[in-house]
């Protein structure tokens, strides 16, 4: 297997992210965060947001964000009274540029938090540094600080927090996925994947995302093709220090991106 130019440009973007971002001019900064108290769950978990707002031309990515763009990361270990936080994920816009793809936001996306407290009914402060990459004429990675104080419930679900979550792609019982299998092999510099989703058609020109859920390992841009009833995805998988390394199929997530909507599928079978 030949390592592709795209795969190249997206090593040196995420190598970027080791370095402190360049000024831009006038302090100019292209996106803003705030956060968003939310409601209390039946659970004792909190229904909380982050809210990104980028300006005018400006992009910034999904959790996985195709071959040239920088993923995003969080850094908790400074909250209090905060167990754990599982952020959920709007589905994002296919971007296509000079040949490759990428997968993000634009204009405002607001991220749900479920934030489990260590001791209900206190306070929780979100304090955390999120890392990403934000994207114009230029590509830059960007810290933004966030720190506020969950501590003013309102009762009633946030309109905002509430469109995001409907905004999320469908689980795969919702959206009738009939059967999820993988054909994992290895190949010259990893291994290879191939996805075969049995669901019904989502519209428009359907792109595939693999993540292998094992962290650290870079995954090529799916080939994608829809053959009757199912979707089938192709990528490589490939270790950045070039070792050995395993998947486990319940761990691997494939998500459908459509015209009309998108299907998250956790897990596959072993093809057969």
């Amino acid at each position: 297997m030949t390592i592709s130019a795209s795969f190249l440009s997206g090593c040196a973007l995420a190598a970027l992210t080791a370095f402190p971002a360049p000024a831009l001019a006038g302090d100019y900064d292209p996106v803003t965060a705030d956060v968003l108290q939310g409601w209390t769950l039946p659970d004792g978990r909190r229904m909380a947001a982050i809210r990104l707002t980028l300006e005018p031309g400006w992009k910034t990515y999904w959790r996985a964000p195709g071959d040239a763009g920088i993923p995003p990361q969080f850094d908790w270990s400074r909250t209090r009274n905060i167990e754990g936080v599982d952020i959920s994920w709007p589905t994002p816009t296919v971007y296509s540029e000079n040949g490759m793809r990428s997968l993000g936001y634009s204009g405002q996306v607001v991220l749900p938090l479920h934030v489990t407290p260590k001791r209900q009914g206190e306070p929780m402060r979100l304090r955390t540094t999120m890392s990403l990459g934000v994207c114009a004429d230029v590509c830059l990675p960007h810290e933004l600080h966030i720190d506020a104080m969950l501590d003013v419930a309102d009762p009633s679900p946030t309109p905002a927090i509430v469109a995001a979550l409907a905004d999320m792609p469908y689980a795969a019982s919702e959206a009738g996925v009939v059967r999820a299998a993988c054909h994992i092999a290895p190949s010259e510099r990893g291994m290879s994947i191939e996805a075969h989703v049995t669901l019904p058609y989502t519209g428009g020109t359907e792109v595939a995302v693999i993540e292998p859920g094992t962290p650290g390992i870079w995954v090529s841009e799916a080939r994608t093709a829809r053959q009757g009833d199912t979707v089938v995805a192709i990528s490589e998988m490939i270790h950045p220090d070039g070792g050995a390394f395993g998947i486990d199929r319940s761990d691997v997530r494939i998500t459908i991106l459509g015209g009309a909507y998108a299907v998250d599928v956790q897990g596959c079978t072993a093809a057969g």
